[in-house]
């Protein structure tokens, strides 16, 4: 649906128009692929001509990466229930690994978009964009990493400063094995046509979780 907007002559009106452009690119990566959403699509969809967009945000990359950061707050905040639902600290560190990274990998899965922004954030997101908006991402990226790294560790205390280095190369796997795991329709089409082609590509959960277990027992401490 298309919306017109008026001229925003308050700060209110202006905020309005930013949240109207990220609620709507939100609504397009539910639709399609981070190489899919176009600034003209976006622009049309909120109902602005695109120079007007460009007043809100200065590229097609910085939209995406406020959204980035949205969706990576708002997967913290279930995690850290997900976490205390299932983790049981009492049990031996092995355990504890495994079950994290059972976790992660189920809560990360269940969250397509998020791992599709993860794949494209340093190869594309963070071109195109100023130094001061990429400068206000990163700081925000790493307070988000802070927040993740606490949550890891608050049940592998044994990780002890790897807990940083871990959270990082669950967020970089993530986005690899999101695009590796959602194989293109001329792809899917040749696995169809030839099973044996698809010999090794997996589902993302699955393939995430063999990945985070064996990174977690490759860091920690060994009696």
């Amino acid at each position: 649906m298309t919306v017109t907007f008026q001229r925003a002559r308050t700060e209110e009106q202006r905020e309005i128009r930013r949240r109207a452009i990220l609620t709507t690119a939100s609504a397009m990566l539910g639709e399609m692929p981070v190489a899919a959403v176009t600034l003209n699509e976006l622009s049309r969809r909120v109902g602005l001509a695109k120079p007007n967009v460009l007043r809100y945000f200065e590229s097609r990359e910085a939209v995406l990466l406020e959204l980035l950061d949205r969706f990576l707050q708002e997967w913290l905040s279930e995690l850290a229930g997900e976490l205390a639902a299932d983790v049981d600290e009492d049990l031996p560190m092995a355990e504890r690994a495994a079950a994290v990274a059972g976790i992660l990998s189920r809560s990360l899965a269940g969250r397509v978009v998020l791992c599709d922004l993860f794949a494209a954030q340093g190869g594309v997101l963070e071109h195109n964009v100023s130094v001061e908006v990429v400068a206000r991402y990163k700081r925000a990226s790493l307070d988000r990493l802070a927040t993740m790294s606490g949550l890891v560790r608050k049940y592998l205390p044994e990780l002890g400063e790897n807990a940083t280095l871990f959270s990082l190369h669950t967020m970089v796997m993530a986005g690899a094995l999101s695009a590796y795991s959602t194989p293109p329709p001329s792809l899917q089409a040749a696995y169809r046509a030839e099973p044996d082609l698809a010999r090794f590509h997996g589902e993302l959960e699955d393939s995430l979780k063999l990945a985070l277990t064996a990174a977690l027992l490759g860091v920690l401490p060994r009696n």
